[in-house]
């Protein structure tokens, strides 16, 4: 598998910071905004180590029906407000997951946010774009004559289980990839087939398997191809598979997507009364940025809990350390490196540690040099990479639950383990895991072995810094196992927590314990991810769990609009809006600062906010207010809490307008010249304004039909000549008086 390309919404998250508050309901947005695609994750979510079932089926299934229900159930507030949103054109599309509790969502900013500040939202995730895995190919012809197991598929063991009469039969396995070559044929005759065998999420091919990139058909092959080519090419040749497009044709995947098609896996018909979930799916294809990306993590989990193990590529971003990425490096996932047919590990197979904190990242190696497989039009092909070393363990599984049909999930990756044949330095180490899968040893390790499982109850719990959380950590044996198991935990420092299990022991081989977790009064919000190991000698079994701090009760302030403009002696109105995080349900006093006494004052009603609503800001300014833009700070406090929006005020002068025409006329001694003054209104202004004339020639007069003016309006102005008024040309003056406010502008009056 190629290094995939992450693209994350990272405006997702500069949205949240940056961005105003929410529009009012029932009002449309001020201006348009740029749309968010994002999974919202509520708070409401199952504990799948509460279903207890008889078998995989039946937990399967009453899994499936708790996760619809709570989704059902939980889903109703936020899907009600996403509607009435989406009628104000703020949100797009709204696909509710019911394999978490979740939505994928492709709304404003401004909704975004008032989603996060809901407390029946855990957290918000942006909903990232991979780049399907590159496959670099290189096609091979057909063998004739008999029909050997390929190199790498003799390597693991796999027709050593053929001839023990398991060769896959009875099982049902699944990738998650480019799609499928249905019509190739190793793999016409082993799909499945009907509406529940082949999903495509983006709608390209409904209904018939294809593959346009051709990594998934090799990775197909690798499981349960057969021997049409002259050499038998898949490990576990009698099962039948489905499949999951989640790469669309131009080779990228969404989120939405992918949770889409996990959902799908784990009820394909859409029945939870119909058993036709795989029980096997393979993953080969990783994020390509490092670090611990818990984003897939609902989904595995739940595929655990219906008794599927998701199995991962480990990536192809070796030899350096810490390169093997999530999902694969989930604690959920089984993550697969790559070696050569001489047990010699692929350069570029990523290594570990483990970011997510597992002990061993691969856990296991597998064939991924040169495998001979099944390609595009009916061809053949050979590839390298972890991307087919990863189907390997899943054929494994495909055999092993072929012979022993009702395995535990934790019991399928310890028979990998458990068989797996050491390599590199002695015991588990993070370049081979605990060896080379041997598919025949993983088998004989399953029905003789002693060996003891583990399990965690909850799987998530939530307390405060300084509070304390239980969790109850069982061991169970299996073939006889009756020793001791001494109990550890990691994923908190001393000086995040303290911890005790009650006992320390576990004797007899199966009991169950009680672990106190009490945390320091400084531990940061935030999930923290648990690894609980019993050990017996050199085995050790490992449990997950999630230890949860919500962040502390808080507020958000928004204010709309950032900014007004007002003629002086007008009022300006701003909405400031309160929001809560995390069931914050205090009082918010709003204050205001920045607004000189020259230019106005400022009021709220109300002056504070209980819990979440809204506030009108009015500022009143005086009419001698000075022209300008004024900076506002909107502050709300609640105790020790203060968060402060900024907005503005600009404040335009009022004033009038004065002009006269005609600009000229010429009269004859003794005739009057008429002119219409024209007063109009700026900034609001509506007083009156006195009129007046000067440089009026000898012997002339003037007078005005109306004065004062009122603005707007105009008046005619008359001036009077005389038979001794000179023959000139004279400029008259005519100056408008409002107050301070002084304005003129000149005629001409020609006496001939």
């Amino acid at each position: 598998m190629k290094r995939a390309i992450l693209v994350v919404t990272v405006a997702l998250a500069m949205i949240l910071v940056n961005s105003s508050g929410p529009a009012s309901a029932g009002r449309p947005a001020t201006r348009p905004q740029q749309l968010v695609q994002a999974i919202v994750v509520l708070t409401a979510q199952v504990d799948p180590s509460t279903i207890k079932a008889p078998n995989r089926r039946q937990r399967s299934a009453a899994l499936e029906r708790a996760l619809r229900a709570t989704a059902d159930t939980a889903q109703n507030g936020v899907l009600a407000l996403l509607r009435k949103r989406q009628a104000q054109g703020l949100v797009t599309t709204i696909d509710p997951l019911w394999i978490f509790n979740g939505i994928s969502v492709t709304a404003a900013p401004s909704v975004i946010r008032e989603l996060a500040s809901r407390p029946d939202v855990r957290r918000i995730d942006p909903d990232i774009t991979i780049q399907a895995p590159v496959t670099t190919r290189s096609p091979v012809a057909a063998e004739p004559g008999p029909a050997p197991p390929e190199p790498n598929v003799a390597l693991v063991n796999a027709p050593a289980l053929w001839n023990l009469g398991f060769r896959g039969q009875g099982v049902v396995v699944a990738n998650m990839d480019t799609g499928v070559d249905g019509s190739h044929p190793d793999l016409a005759g082993r799909w499945r087939g009907g509406s529940n065998s082949w999903y495509d999420p983006y709608g390209q091919h409904p209904t018939v398997p294809t593959d346009v990139n051709g990594h998934g058909t090799a990775t197909m092959g690798v499981m349960v191809g057969g021997d049409a080519g002259g050499t038998s090419i898949g490990m576990a040749p009698d099962a039948r598979w489905i499949a999951v497009k989640i790469f669309n044709d131009r080779s990228t995947a969404t989120s939405t997507a992918i949770h889409r098609g996990f959902q799908w896996l784990l009820d394909p018909d859409g029945n939870a009364d119909t058993a036709d979930a795989p029980d096997v799916v393979n993953d080969s294809w990783t994020l390509s940025t490092g670090g611990c990306n818990l984003d897939f993590r609902p989904d595995l989990a739940m595929l655990r809990a219906a008794g599927i193990l998701p199995v991962f590529a480990a990536g192809n971003y070796g030899p350096t350390t810490g390169t093997v990425l999530s999902p694969a490096n989930n604690p959920e996932a089984f993550a697969v490196g790559a070696t050569d047919n001489t047990d010699v590990i692929d350069p570029s197979s990523s290594r570990g540690p483990s970011a997510c904190g597992q002990p061993v990242v691969p856990r296991a190696v597998a064939p991924g040099v040169n495998v001979r497989t099944t390609d595009l039009y009916g061809l053949y092909t050979t590839v390298s990479g972890t991307s087919l070393a990863a189907p390997h363990a899943a054929g494994s599984l495909a055999l092993l639950l072929s012979a022993l049909p009702d395995l535990s999930t934790d019991r399928q990756a310890a028979a990998l383990e458990g068989g797996a044949m050491d390599l590199g330095p002695s015991g588990p180490d993070n370049a081979y895991g605990y060896g080379r899968l041997d598919a025949l040893a993983a088998y004989r390790w399953l029905t003789t072995t002693p060996d003891f499982t583990m399990s965690a109850s909850p799987s998530t719990a939530t307390t405060t810094p300084g509070g304390s959380a239980t969790y109850t950590v069982s061991v169970a044996g299996v073939n006889g196992f009756t020793d001791a198991v001494t109990l550890s935990l990691a994923g908190l420092s001393a000086a995040q927590a303290t911890w005790s299990f009650t006992p320390a022991v576990v004797t007899g081989g199966s009991g169950s314990v009680r672990l106190d977790v009490t945390t320091t009064a400084g531990l940061a919000p935030g999930s923290y991810l648990l690894t609980l190991t019993g050990t017996n000698g050199s085995t050790s079994r490992s449990a997950y769990a999630t230890l949860v701090i919500p962040s502390p009760p808080n507020f958000t302030v928004a204010a709309a609009p950032a900014s007004r403009t007002v003629p002086a002696g007008d009022t300006a109105t701003y909405a400031v809006t309160v929001g809560t995080l995390n069931g914050f349900a205090g009082n918010v006093a709003l204050s205001v600062t920045g607004l000189p006494g020259g230019v106005g004052s400022s009021a709220f009603d109300p002056t504070s906010v209980a819990g979440a609503g809204t506030s009108q800001l009015t500022i009143t300014t005086l009419a001698t207010a000075p022209p300008g833009t004024y900076p506002l700070a909107v502050t709300g406090t609640s105790g020790s809490l203060s968060h402060t929006v900024t907005v503005t005020v600009t404040v335009t002068a009022r004033d009038f307008t004065l002009s006269a025409s005609p600009s000229s006329v010429t009269v004859s001694r003794g005739q009057t010249a008429s002119y219409t003054v024209s007063l109009g209104s700026v900034g609001g202004f509506a007083g009156s304004v006195s009129l007046s004339v000067t440089g009026l020639p000898a012997g002339a007069s003037a007078t005005f039909s109306t004065n004062p003016v009122g603005t707007p309006g105009s008046s005619t102005l008359r001036v009077r000549t005389t038979s001794s008024t000179p023959r000139a040309a004279f400029t008259i003056v005519v100056t408008g008086t409002a107050g301070a406010l002084v304005h003129q502008v000149p005629v001409t009056l020609t006496v001939r």
